[in-house]
């Protein structure tokens, strides 16, 4: 019983999900297919996004801190206008997003794109690494590409299809509250950490050809994470609580990087 219960886990998990392709592959090959919980649109999601996005400018713009340089708004801007012009390669649709690029003065490196294109930067990453337009076009377009896979919809899908695991796999084998948490531990281990990766280096991928194809220098992807990782060094910054090591993706990177050198020495 609990060996067919085993190998009936992950059909089971996958009742009420409907596969999905957000994106098209673009010449870095992101092809994975998704999962996504049928009930849950994006449209819903970019709702709840647009809200927790706007509440934290509200409370930004409250205590002073939103958009206090103008200099580094503009440059935002048009770093972001060149890499929304790209998005078509991977997704048609979200060139009409209602796209937005805020700036809140804060010490920390941390830097976001909300589902629908809702992009926030934290003067902490930009002033503190130093970084060039390059590199904030690497962080940009990486998270430009989480909105774009609608990653944040795939992670409520997963952490909805882990709950359900949890409590089935408890009744049905019987668990205590020991064995319960044992279940938990293995659907997590088993749903979320592998898809997390993937989904860090579709982001990373994506991110890169979306920064050559705006006339970026893709090996500023690999000077970003370089200094991301000196800065990592002790307590890691809030951009990487949830990202893999600097140096397996720096070597990813690199290795990426001639595959969209040609459509960088093009839009030059």
């Amino acid at each position: 019983m609990r060996l067919r219960f085993t190998l009936l886990l992950p059909v089971v998990l996958l009742v009420g999900c409907q596969s999905v392709q957000t994106t098209q592959g673009g010449n870095v090959g992101v092809n994975r297919t998704q999962y996504m919980m049928s009930g849950l649109s994006s449209e819903q999601v970019n709702q709840m996004a647009a809200e927790s996005y706007n509440e934290t400018l509200a409370e930004a713009k409250k205590q002073g801190l939103l958009n206090t340089s103008a200099a580094t708004v503009r440059r935002l801007n048009g770093i972001a206008a060149k890499l929304i012009a790209q998005v078509p390669h991977f997704r048609p649709d979200a060139s009409s997003w209602d796209w937005e690029v805020n700036l809140i003065k804060d010490d920390q490196l941390n830097a976001s794109c909300s589902p629908g294109g809702k992009i926030l930067f934290y003067s902490g990453i930009i002033d503190r690494l130093q970084l060039t337009d390059a590199e904030i076009a690497q962080i940009m377009g990486h998270e430009i590409a989480h909105a774009l896979r609608e990653h944040g919809r795939e992670a409520i899908s997963r952490a909805y299809a882990t709950q359900m695991g949890t409590q089935l796999a408890s009744a049905l084998l019987g668990l205590g509250e020991g064995g319960s948490q044992a279940a938990q531990m293995a659907v997590q281990y088993g749903l979320e950490l592998p898809n997390s990766r993937a989904n860090e280096s579709e982001a990373d991928l994506i991110g890169l050809e979306l920064a050559a194809r705006a006339g970026y220098d893709p090996q500023a992807a690999v000077s970003l994470w370089q200094k991301m990782q000196a800065a990592s060094q002790g307590e890691p910054p809030a951009f990487m609580s949830t990202h893999p090591s600097s140096s397996g993706r720096i070597e990813t990177l690199r290795s990426a990087a001639p595959r969209v050198q040609g459509l960088y020495e093009a839009a030059k």
